[in-house]
């Protein structure tokens, strides 16, 4: 193979970055207002920004443009796209670039210069980007998109195979890149939705997901691809660097058409339907249930939608009732269902459909029980589980086999880990469509909170700059009563902007106080200590008072996803910590003698029972269940007086089972692994909990 002047150690060493350092002399181009002519003897110029990345290690989109007859010259990051040194026809950010600084400010603070350089017949390239980085290509105007994904291919296929961008590439057995046999892969953090672009290459022979798509803005075009063809290296193979070289020629040739105003017109690729998210079974109360989901649908097309529910049991089934809602868009194209007028400990199911008749759509169906009545006695069962896992996972079947009629989500549930709300936003639908969890999330109520890493990363506190973002993905993916509160420190019902996720419900005997300590955590003084920072604010410190003075619920659960006591770690995310703060909780129920309060907590991927005595005028227990995921901390299982029990073990849930049928009203709780086998388990009576009597309540 003829080497064409393209130095491949220099790719790999990243040799070109000495000529992508000096200055380029020459005035300002004026913006280019009409097409250049084909006879037009200023050779094609390309801006690049590239970034010797820690995966590859390597460079090589300068290189690979100047073997295809571009003259290469920086972006000057200091002008606008529109006003570089030199005139420019394309703007080329290397793959992995959004790893840095540079480019993340400069797409940020340069949208509009972006936008009308490619207007002016000009080109820009955006490849493989990592998507935690911005799954969103910010730059792109409105009525173009592309949002990337963590989705990694080694097949790449052409779509548009007569494009010129894709016409003069070698084609092996139906695809393209074959002659990659090392990495990097060929496609990293592929895209996952778009709009008003055309699909030319993707990565499976159905067209989707898309790998390069092409937008047309003004007289000029977007080009968006997961290709790392870039980053090609000595280890990768002489075919590897053919097919590389093959794709910058083509893509000189398509500058120049957009240069010379022959390029095609982009007529834009529909995208198919997104995977339906849901139902997921949400607040329910003794008359009435919340009922979450996302359709997948065109939003534009489909955007009511009825729930028909009805009554399940007995000879017969009863008619059936129907409300309409819609999508909402600024939760993510999501919507909730009230379903009202229901009765008590009674089982429904339903169904979800367009208005608009969708040919091909399965109805989303599910099925519930309400929560029985607060006054009379029943047994209520409640699964309850933190850190779980976003792949297929049986410890999700094995909470339904157990009986639970309801579960409580404790937080890393998903793990999120990124301060980017399309990220975010996909990975809560990620850990919603797994199999198991969706078969539990549309046959039971489920409540959920969050910990750090879906606050936003490992030991995330409240002073952590993105949390809004990571907030906006939460309520747009539950259906809890209530999201923390607004800005003026009243409780929100909504599923809109506010501050923090704390929530309370009551199901039967049961309780449960979700708390957030995350959201307000070193934002201010403490309400407890106006000398240390706050962990709940005191907004969220005067609800909880409010809500556990009026509990009547036998048994009260105080839940966080962190744990009540000190990991004895390097992290700080733990109610020792906070203990000023904890301990004026305990001092609160203890002062207004409120019976039948316990701990919950997550977190710490090892499961526990702890008593710390006669604490709060009774015997105080935590229980701590953690993970359902399969990775424990053997370390975190630590020394302590109070402990009872611990198992480090993996995929555990606690199951919850609170009777009031007894003469002596009792809860029951126990830690079960995904395989059914009981790990440990602590019964307490109500009277064991401070009431007075089997049947008082506070």
């Amino acid at each position: 193979m003829p080497d064409n002047g393209l130095d491949r150690r220099k790719i790999l060493t990243g040799g070109v970055a000495a000529a992508l350092t000096a200055g380029v002399a020459g005035p300002a181009p004026a913006a280019v207002a009409a097409p250049r002519s084909a006879d037009d003897p200023a050779p094609l110029r390309a801006a690049v920004l590239e970034y010797e990345d820690p995966w590859t290690k390597a460079l090589g989109l300068a290189e690979l443009l100047r073997t295809a007859g571009f003259e290469v010259v920086p972006l000057d990051l200091t002008l606008p796209a529109d006003e570089q040194p030199q005139q420019v026809d394309l703007i080329a950010f290397g793959t992995f670039t959004n790893n840095s600084d540079d480019y993340l400010d400069y797409v940020a603070g340069q949208t509009d210069s972006l936008r009308r350089f490619v207007a002016g017949h000009r080109v820009v390239l955006d490849l493989a980007q990592s998507d935690q980085y911005g799954a969103a290509v910010a730059y792109l105007p409105s009525g173009v998109s592309a949002v990337r994904t963590d989705a990694d291919y080694d097949t790449i296929h052409p779509v548009d195979a007569a494009h010129p961008l894709v016409k003069g590439l070698r084609v092996s057995n139906g695809r393209l890149f074959t002659g990659r046999n090392a990495s990097p892969r060929v496609s990293y953090e592929t895209v996952q939705r778009w709009s008003g672009m055309r699909v030319l290459m993707a990565c499976s022979a159905s067209g989707f997901p898309p790998a390069l798509l092409e937008g047309q803005f003004g007289a000029g075009r977007f080009l968006v691809t997961s290709l790392t063809v870039d980053k090609i290296r000595d280890s990768a193979g002489a075919d590897a660097v053919a097919d590389s070289e093959a794709f910058f020629t083509a893509l000189a040739g398509y500058v120049a058409s957009v240069r010379t105003g022959t390029a095609p017109t982009v007529v834009p690729t529909p995208m198919p339907p997104e995977q339906p998210v849901g139902p997921m079974v949400g607040h329910t109360e003794p008359g009435s249930a919340r009922i979450w989901a996302r359709p997948g649908l065109d939003p534009s097309l489909y955007s009511r939608w009825n729930c028909a529910y009805r009554e399940l049991g007995g000879k017969r089934n009863r008619p059936w009732r129907t409300v309409t809602t819609a999508v909402e868009p600024g939760n993510d194209n999501t919507l909730i269902a009230q379903l009202r007028r229901l009765a008590p400990d009674t089982a429904y199911e339903f169904s979800l459909t367009p208005v608009r008749e969708a040919a091909g759509f399965t109805p989303m169906t599910g099925s519930f029980t309400t929560s029985p009545d607060p006054d009379r006695p029943c047994v209520v069962t409640m699964g309850m589980g933190s850190c779980g896992p976003s792949v297929p996972d049986h410890v999700w079947t094995a909470i339904m086999d157990e009986g639970c009629d309801s579960f409580v989500m404790l937080g890393d549930t998903p793990y999120v880990d990124s301060a980017d709300l399309e990220v975010a936003r996909r990975k809560h639908r990620t850990f919603l469509v797994q199999p198991e969890i969706s078969r539990l999330v549309s046959s039971m109520p489920v409540w959920a909170t969050w910990d750090d890493h879906d606050f936003g990363g490992n030991d995330f506190h409240g002073d952590y700059k993105s949390k809004r973002q990571n907030r906006t993905a939460f309520v747009n993916y539950r259906a809890n009563p209530t999201f923390g509160q607004t800005a003026d420190g009243k409780i929100l019902k909504e599923r809109t902007d506010g501050e923090g996720v704390y929530t309370s419900f009551r199901r039967g005997p049961i309780e449960v106080f979700l708390l957030d300590p995350r959201w307000f955590s070193r934002t201010a003084p403490s309400w407890a200590d106006s000398t240390q920072v706050t962990c709940l604010g005191k907004v969220q410190w005067d609800w909880l008072r409010k809500q556990l003075s009026r509990s009547t619920a036998p048994f009260k659960a105080i839940a966080t996803g962190m744990i009540w006591d000190d990991k004895e770690n390097a992290e700080k995310d733990d109610w020792a910590t906070y203990s000023y703060e904890r301990d004026a909780i305990y001092d609160f129920i203890a002062a207004e003698k409120i019976p039948g309060c316990f701990l919950i907590g997550g977190d710490i991927h090892v499961s526990r029972a702890l008593s710390y005595g006669p604490r709060v005028g009774y015997d105080l227990w935590q229980f701590i269940v953690s993970p359902m995921h399969d990775s424990t901390i053997p370390s975190l299982n630590v020394p302590s007086p109070y402990l009872v029990h611990s198992a480090v073990e993996p995929h555990v849930f606690l199951k919850l089972v609170a009777d009031t049928t007894l003469d002596m009203p009792t809860l029951t709780a126990t830690w079960i692994n995904r395989e059914g086998e009981r790990l440990f388990e602590v019964t307490r009576t109500a009277a064991e909990l401070g009431h007075t009597s089997g049947r008082s309540h506070h």
